[in-house]
C-alpha cells in the first residue's frame, strides 16, 4: 500500500512517445520517481499485472486497441470494492467521448493539449482518494481481523463453558469428571457419527458430553446410592434426560440444540421399551442412538458408585447382545469396527483395554 504520493506507482499508457515522455519530466518533477510508459497500448494489460500502479494515464486514440478497450482488460485485472483511478488524457473534446470514457471507469478527463499545473493537480487528487481509500481498507480489514479474533475468544469461551458445565454435572458421581470427556470422544469415532448429517463431528464431540448434565438436578440420595435404586428412585432418576433437556433447550447455539437432543434421547431404546418418551428404532434421532453405545460402553468399563469397573471383553458382549434391542445394530456394528481400528479389538473379536 502507498504511504505517500512519492511513492505511487503511475502508469502512463499513450501511442505518442513525446506525450509519454513530458508526462514522464511533470512526474519527475513533482517528485514522483515510481512510474511506467508504453507506447503499445497492447502491452498495457501485462504491465499493469507486473507494476500494480496506483494510476493509470491514458490516451484514448491508439493503433491496434483504443483507450477503451485497454480499459475493458483493466477492469478484469482490478479487485472489485478496489478504487484504482485512470485518468483519460486525450485530443478527442466530443461529448460521446467523455460520456463514454466516464462510463467505462475513467474517473477524471483532460483534454489535449493540457496545462501543466492542471494535469498535476489531476494526478494528485486521484492519488489522494486512492490513498484515503487503501488507508480506510486497512483499518477495515484490521477491524475484521480484531473481530475474527474476539469471535474466536467467545467461541473458545463459550465452548470452555459447555465443558465446565458437563464435568460439573459428572463430579456427582464420577470423582474423575472424565466420563462425560470419553463418551464425547467415543461418540465421535465411530464412522456412524462420521456420516452424520444431523451434526457434524466436531459439534457430536462438544455436545456428547452434556448428555447427562440433567443430573444436576438429582437428589445425592439417589445419585449415590451404592446398591440398586428402587422403582421410586428409578422414576426420578430417569428425569435427568428431561431436566437436561430443558437446560439446554432454546438456545440459539446450534451445538447445545444437538446436546439437548442427545441428552433427552441416550436412553431411547432401540425396541421401544426407553424413556423418557418410548421412541424406538430410526425415531430416535442418531446423535442418540449414537451416544447411547458410547455412554453404556463407557459407564460398564469403569467404576461407578454403584458397581465396579467391567472388563473391556464382558462389556462388549452386552453392547453386542443388546444390539437390536437397547441400540442400533448398525451403531454397534459401527462401533466395534472402531475399536478394531484403534487396535483395542482384534479382528477376531479379542479385547484388550477400553479406549481413555
Amino acid at each position: 500500500m502507498i504511504q505517500s504520493f512519492e511513492h505511487a506507482r503511475i502508469l502512463v499508457v499513450d501511442d505518442e512517445e513525446p506525450n509519454v515522455r513530458l508526462l514522464q519530466r511533470i512526474l519527475e518533477r513533482e517528485g514522483y520517481r515510481h512510474y511506467r510508459g508504453t507506447t503499445d497500448p497492447r502491452d498495457a494489460a501485462a504491465l499493469f499485472a507486473e507494476f500494480r500502479p496506483d494510476l493509470v494515464v491514458l490516451d484514448l486514440h491508439m493503433p491496434h486497441l483504443d483507450g477503451f478497450a485497454v480499459m475493458e482488460k483493466l477492469r478484469a485485472l482490478i479487485p472489485e470494492e478496489t478504487y484504482l483511478p485512470i485518468l483519460v488524457v486525450t485530443g478527442d473534446i466530443t461529448p460521446e467521448a467523455r460520456r463514454r470514457a466516464l462510463a467505462s471507469g475513467t474517473k477524471d478527463f483532460l483534454i489535449k493539449p493540457f496545462d501543466v499545473g492542471e494535469v498535476t493537480l489531476r494526478i494528485r487528487n486521484l492519488l489522494e482518494t486512492r490513498l484515503l481509500h487503501l488507508q480506510l481498507q486497512s483499518q477495515n480489514e484490521l477491524l475484521e481481523q480484531k473481530v475474527r479474533e474476539r469471535t474466536r475468544e467467545l467461541e473458545f469461551a463459550r465452548l470452555e463453558t459447555l465443558e465446565r458445565l458437563a464435568r460439573a454435572a459428572e463430579f456427582r458421581d464420577d470423582d474423575t469428571g472424565q466420563h462425560t470427556q470419553r463418551a464425547g470422544r467415543t461418540s465421535t469415532r465411530a464412522p456412524a457419527a462420521r456420516r452424520s448429517r444431523a451434526a457434524p463431528r466436531d459439534v457430536i464431540r462438544r455436545a456428547a458430553p452434556l448428555h447427562d448434565v440433567g443430573k444436576i438436578g438429582i437428589p445425592d440420595s439417589i445419585l449415590l446410592r451404592p446398591g440398586p435404586l428402587g422403582e421410586k428412585e428409578f422414576d426420578v432418576m430417569r428425569t435427568h434426560t428431561n431436566i437436561g433437556a430443558r437446560l439446554l433447550s432454546g438456545s440459539k447455539f446450534p451445538l447445545l440444540d444437538i446436546a439437548a437432543t442427545i441428552a433427552l434421547t441416550h436412553h431411547e431404546r432401540w425396541d421401544g421399551t426407553g424413556y423418557p418418551e418410548g421412541l424406538k428404532g430410526e425415531a430416535i434421532p442418531l446423535v442418540g442412538r449414537i451416544v447411547a453405545v458410547a455412554d453404556v460402553f463407557d459407564a460398564l468399563t469403569h467404576n461407578r458408585p454403584y458397581k465396579p469397573a467391567w472388563p473391556v471383553e464382558k462389556a462388549l458382549e452386552e453392547i453386542e447382545r443388546q444390539a437390536g434391542r437397547q441400540f442400533d445394530p448398525r451403531v454397534v456394528e459401527a462401533f466395534l469396527q472402531t475399536l478394531r481400528r484403534m487396535g483395542f479389538l482384534s479382528p477376531e473379536g479379542e479385547s484388550g483395554r477400553a479406549p481413555s
